[in-house]
């Protein structure tokens, strides 16, 4: 009886799952058609608009603020996001606490981003005449051309879609994904008549892996001074040993009197030499050191190290300054602990 009933539950199992893959895939479909929508609109009547809005922004003193009330003001604390994360000075200020003493944020000198899919939210509108009168710019993200905040602002971004995915076409979804989509193109538009680089996001981003592999040098994730191993040429085996163990990087520098860099001693060197016979107490770090090791300069960006070690299947990395004295040593475990691998 209980393998029947397994059996049976199988196919309703399998019906339940296909209906909402069914719904999803409806889902996004009517997302990807409004934004596909948004596409065509730029390359014919919505061009204008988009384009004076980059410059607006771009043109002003100030700061770009984003407001909005309800699904409109949760892209919005997005987009105030994305803006600032690339390079456009903005924050969100919610619409219905501006009316409380928030608006006292807003100067003169700044853009004013209204966000609001039916054009008419009442908390949009209360503050318009008072961001006018004190003279800040007003560009307006609607999906009614014909509505007051779209024939109050002085550039308008249609965002207007044919359909909600909401199969009772109410609740904002399609709109939501469309304005989400305008913002970004928006602020990468800005980005790039900025030219915001990939350092000035790592700049914003210093907490992020981004942001620790653009910016950290060699200099920052290196042992130095007593920490790194190195001994001299005619120190025996033995002793370049102990300098290994001690310093915990699995490998040790070989150096000339004065700090220059003449070849390098790792774990694998250490056991193909004793494969070969070699004496710990008479053999010296010059007659087994490789004398074409590869090395890094202090001021190199970390990423570029790990480029060197991947490339050269090493694990560890010497470096050398402008005249190959060495400075400094590193290891995968450094990189790894700096979180940029």
């Amino acid at each position: 009886m209980a393998s029947s009933k397994s059996r049976t539950a199988t196919p309703s199992a399998t019906r339940a799952v296909s209906a909402a893959i069914e719904s999803a895939l409806r889902t996004l479909d009517a997302e990807a058609s409004g934004v596909t929508a948004l596409a065509t609109a730029l390359q014919s009547d919505l061009g204008p608009a988009f384009d004076a809005a980059v410059a607006r922004v771009r043109e002003a003193k100030g700061r770009l603020i984003v407001t909005g009330l309800g699904k409109s003001g949760h892209i919005g604390k997005k987009m105030a996001a994305t803006f600032a994360s690339t390079g456009t000075p903005a924050f969100f200020v919610h619409a219905a606490e501006a009316s409380h003493g928030d608006l006292g944020m807003i100067t003169q000198h700044d853009t004013l981003l209204a966000v609001s899919y039916s054009g008419e939210t009442e908390e949009v509108i209360t503050i318009l005449p008072l961001v006018k009168r004190m003279g800040a710019r007003l560009i307006s993200m609607t999906g009614k051309p014909t509505s007051t905040l779209a024939r109050t602002a002085d550039v308008h971004l249609n965002i207007s879609v044919a359909e909600e995915a909401c199969p009772l076409n109410l609740a904002p979804t399609a709109s939501t994904t469309a304005t989400l989509a305008m913002g970004d193109a928006l602020a990468v538009a800005l980005l790039k008549n900025r030219g915001f680089t990939a350092e000035d996001f790592a700049r914003s981003h210093p907490s992020g892996s981004l942001g620790k592999r653009l910016l950290l040098r060699v200099t920052d994730v290196m042992r130095s001074g007593d920490d790194i191993p190195a001994v001299g040429a005619d120190v025996k085996l033995r002793d370049g040993l102990m300098e290994m163990t001690q310093k915990g990087l699995g490998m040790t520098a070989i150096v000339a009197d004065d700090g220059a860099v003449l070849g390098i001693f790792t774990d694998g060197d250490l056991r193909r030499a004793l494969d070969a016979g070699a004496d710990v107490h008479t053999t010296t770090m010059s007659d087994i050191m490789h004398t074409n090791c590869k090395t890094t300069g202090p001021d190199v960006l970390a990423a570029e190290a790990i480029h060197i070690l991947e490339e050269n299947k090493i694990t560890s990395l010497l470096v050398a300054d402008d005249d190959g004295r060495l400075v400094g040593a590193l290891n995968i475990h450094d990189l790894f602990r700096a979180g940029i691998m």
